[in-house]
Parts: C-alpha cells; structure tokens; sequence
C-alpha cells in the first residue's frame, strides 16, 4: 500500500513537468522550422550564440536547484518560517541574477559574433538576435528561479500553465512577426516581415509575459506570505543557496564548453555527418521529456525526506522514480529504434542525412533508460543538495571519455559519426554509473543526519 501511494503521489508530481518538457520540446522543433524556413542563413544566425544563451540560462538554473534544495528540505522539516524566507530569498535572487546577466548581455551582444567566429555575413543579425532575446533576461530568471521555488513546496501545475502560455504567444507572435505578408488559403495574413529580428522578438515578448505572470501569482502565493511579512533580506540562507547552486553552475559551463567542443569535432566529419548530428540530437530530445519531467518530482520528493530525516524515504523514492523513468525510456527508446528513419524524415528530405541519422539514433536508443536512471539520480542529489559530485563525474566523463575518445576516434581511427554518438552514449553510461555507486554506497546518508 506504501507504495502504492508513492507511485501516485511521484506520478501527481510529475505529470505537469513531463507537460512542459514536452511543451518545450515542441515549440522547439516549431521555432527552427519557421527560422529554417527563411534560409540557412537565419537558422545559422539564431543557433551561432545559443551555446552563450544555454551558459547564461544555467546561472538561473543553478540557483534554482540551490533554492530548491533548500525550501523542499524545510518543508519536509515542517519548517514553514524557513520555506517562507526562503522563498523571499529566491525573489531577491532572481531579480538580482537577472538584472546582472540581462546587463552583461547587452554589453556582450556586439561583439559575441566575432568571438565565436561566426561569419561575417551572418554576425549582425546574430548580434541583433542575442541583444533581442538576452534584454528582458530578469523575467526569464524569475520565471526558472520562481517555477522551482513553487515546485519545492510541490506546485507543479504553476509553472506547466505559465509555460503553455509563454510558448503559444511566442509560435503566435513569430507566426506574425518572422513572415511578410502573404496569402495562405486564399486569405491575405499579415506579417511583419523581421526574419530573425522577429523570432528574437516573439522570445522576449513571451518571457516579459511569463515572468510577469509567475510574479503576480509567486507574489500572492501564501505561503511565502509577502503581503503580511514584507519582503527581509537573510544572508545566511542566500549563502546556504549559493554553496549548493556553485558546482552546478560549474558542472554546466563544464558541460556547455564540451558541447561546443564537441560540436567542432563533428564539424570536421564534413557537411552531411555535421547536419546529421544536429539533426539527430534536436530529434532525440522528444524522448527525454518524460525523464526531467520526473526528475523534477524526484527533487522535491527527496529534498522532502531529507527534512523529514528518513533515509528510507530517500531510497524509496529514488528507487521507485528510477524504475518509473527507466520503464517508460524503455519503451521510448524501443520506439526510437523502429522508428528512426521515419523520425529523421520529418526534418529532412536528404536520403544521406536520414540513412546517417537512422544508425546513429538507434545506437543511443539502446541507453535510453541509462540515461532515464542517470536523469532520477542527478534529481535526488539535487534534492540532497549534493551538487558537487555530478559536478565531479560530468567533468570526468564528459573531457575524458566524450571528447578524448571522439578525439580518438576521429583523428587518430579515422573513423565516423558513429563512433562518435558511440563515446557519447558511453559517457551517459559512465556517468550512471558513478552516480549509481555514490548512491548505493550510501555515502549521502550524512546530510539527512546534518538537518
């Protein structure tokens, strides 16, 4: 029967964030298809600074993880005054990360295109896209910070709802504003004609939007209480956040630096394997969705049991969202593997793209629920607030297996893009792995004996 309600109450949880992956994944996929359309030039001038926009975006990402943390782990501590500055905390926290990285992006925005050596026919408007799309950077803040605030005191459907409408203004407003005027069906629609201007656009309209929205609903919330309380500034929470929020910051700029690292390997394979890679991994993404839809449950879920000081509750949950996760990236990765080459076709029409795809994409179909337990863990020692592990593992596996075996593989063998998604799919296992022993040794128990 326990279990029984710790499958539903995962499941309760997990639902709204599995949504708003997916939700994201397929704006995503709707964003570079209306970009694409307009030419190779614009999709080439929107993706040259997104490596630096994802950077940029895991600062927030970092500090949310920390506030996370620590608001689940007092409200399993049945600690409401700590959950309620905390959550006074993280206001605070956004508003400030977010003033200074909107800032150093407008500062950046000129010169970004020539640092990474993009092409000169492509740097203003990959110039214009960045300053665009970084400005309104304070709201997108609130809106990663706040969303996991709200879901450490477990609401999830908050975040999903302000993300549903976020992502439809935006498709709406690029619709509008990417296209000229122009008829479709008979009926003149008119359009603003701004091409790449008009996606960065759209992007920043929807997060001036979203972070409006999450505030006025963040700000009313009761349990963090501002209307009676005030808002108090309390240093040693802030710091308590920071030192959980570091190593993640260091684990994705580690991870980021690799990306881009590995994405010039690639790009020496030549044209068609250098499109097949990008291509494959945007179609991959769909598949994750499930597993970082529970891992946001598992987070909160075991920042909870960790409050509550039951270490058993650790293991449960962690053990039952694995087997959840990795049951349904099973079937996900079944899925991918019969159906690779229709997948491919849908981003196109180049038989030498989808032949190469096809292989590739059923080479990491095999460790999708690897990566699904791989995924859950990240989230537990998330919730833990042990982030300095991952940090640990992903720098070790991502230089030393990633990239030194794609080195390898390209330089030294010779060999294809296969190889590559090879070392990969080896450097997710690896990191399950790691991740797997620190748990089962058991070597985490000391921070629910520390709270």
């Amino acid at each position: 029967m326990k279990y029984k309600t710790d499958i539903k109450r995962i499941c309760h949880l997990a639902w709204p964030a599995i949504i708003q992956e997916a939700m994201n994944t397929i704006v995503t996929y709707v964003d570079t298809a209306m970009v694409g359309a307009m030419g190779a030039t614009a999709s080439a001038a929107v993706g040259l600074t997104s490596s630096v926009t994802w950077l940029l975006g895991s600062i927030s990402v970092a500090f949310g993880v920390g506030i996370l943390a620590v608001c689940a782990q007092a409200d399993g501590a049945k600690n409401h005054k700590k959950v309620q500055m905390t959550g006074q905390q993280a206001l605070f926290i956004s508003l400030v990360i977010g003033l200074l990285t909107s800032i150093i992006s407008v500062i950046i925005a000129p010169f970004l295109p020539g640092w990474l050596n993009g092409a000169k026919e492509i740097r203003k408007d990959a110039s214009i896209y960045f300053f665009i799309v970084s400005s309104p950077f304070i709201f997108r803040t609130m809106i990663i910070v706040l969303s996991s605030t709200l879901r450490a005191v477990k609401d999830m459907k908050t975040p999903m709802m302000i993300n549903v409408y976020m992502n439809l203004i935006n498709i709406v407003l690029n619709f509008i504003l990417i296209y000229p005027t122009r008829k479709m069906f008979g009926i003149t629609v008119y359009g603003a004609g701004l091409s790449v201007s008009g996606a960065a656009i759209a992007s920043a309209i929807s997060y001036v939007v979203g972070g409006v929205m999450i505030f006025r609903h963040y700000y009313k919330n009761q349990i963090f209480d501002f209307k009676h309380t005030g808002f108090h500034f309390h240093k040693p929470l802030c710091l308590e956040c920071l030192k959980i929020a570091t190593p993640v910051v260091m684990e994705r700029s580690v991870i980021c630096l690799g990306h881009v690292t590995f994405a010039s390997l690639i790009a020496k394979l030549g044209v068609v394997p250098f499109a097949t890679h990008t291509i494959a991994i945007q179609a991959e993404q769909a598949f994750y969705a499930p597993g970082y839809g529970f891992q946001s449950s598992v987070s909160t879920l075991v920042g909870n049991a960790v409050g509550e000081k039951d270490k058993v509750k650790v293991k449960r949950m962690t053990y039952l969202t694995c087997c959840i996760t990795s049951s349904i990236m099973l079937m996900a990765g079944i899925f991918l593997f019969i159906f690779a080459g229709h997948l491919m076709a849908l981003f196109t029409p180049d038989p030498r793209v989808i032949a190469l795809g096809t292989r590739v994409l059923r080479i990491v179909s095999v460790s999708e629920p690897i990566y699904g337990i791989l995924i859950i863990l990240e989230g537990t020692f998330n919730g833990m607030g042990d982030t300095k592990a991952p940090f640990v593992f992903s720098l070790m596996t991502m230089w030393g297996i990633r990239i030194f075996g794609s080195m390898l593989m390209i330089n030294v063998f010779s060999l294809g893009l296969e190889s590559v998604w090879i070392m990969m799919v080896l450097d997710n296992v690896s990191r399950c792995l790691l991740l797997s022993t620190r748990f089962l040794s058991g070597r985490w128990k000391y921070r629910v004996d520390q709270r």
